[in-house]
């Protein structure tokens, strides 16, 4: 179960709209993976953990996608 951050506030900041929650953080935990695999990098945090927290901080927005 998530808690942090809360889906409550993750869906206000995707307009919302779940299913546009839900499209921004597949797409952006895709990206998150890619890049992982590129730079070898090995980070104890999940990507989609990691992509909801970029939408909970602002910094991935409804309108980058």
């Amino acid at each position: 179960m998530m808690i942090d951050p809360p889906i409550d506030e993750l869906v206000k900041r995707a307009r919302g709209n779940v299913y546009v929650l839900s499209n921004i953080v597949a797409k952006r935990a895709k990206e998150i993976e890619t890049l992982r695999r590129v730079d070898s990098t090995d980070i104890d945090l999940k990507s989609i953990s990691q992509a909801c927290q970029e939408v909970y901080d602002g910094k991935v927005v409804p309108s980058d996608f």
